[in-house]
């Protein structure tokens, strides 16, 4: 699947999540683990792992395990695409911009006073 230019909304639970996934782009995360580090709960984060999916942007896959002989339910692994690394990169930098751009316009969100 080719990876969208235009790729999802920019929220900021969505930039934790990249910003999880964008720390060692070459490495597979499950669910839970994102959610940990992002700081997310799991019915936040999921539905981003989907839209990013959905976009091009990312893969899963289930682990091969029997969850038995494991002791837990067998876990979905994610994992960006090569090709959108530089797009999820660029669209993390535009969102930090903007946020830097509305805090100059307007200081009092920025932790500024009144």
């Amino acid at each position: 699947m080719v990876a969208s230019r235009r790729g999802p909304r920019m929220t900021l639970p969505t930039q934790l999540v990249l910003g999880v996934l964008l720390d060692d782009p070459s490495s597979e995360r499950y669910g839970l683990e994102i959610c940990q580090a992002a700081g997310l709960p799991s019915g936040t984060v999921h539905p981003i792992l989907a839209r990013l999916e959905t976009c091009g942007w990312m893969t899963s896959r289930w682990e091969d395990v029997d969850p038995s002989e494991q002791g837990r339910p067998r876990r979905r692994y994610y994992q960006l695409n090569p090709d959108s690394i530089a797009l999820a990169q660029a669209a993390v930098a535009r969102a930090r911009t903007s946020l830097t751009r509305l805090g100059l316009l307007r200081p009092h969100l920025a932790g500024g006073g009144a």
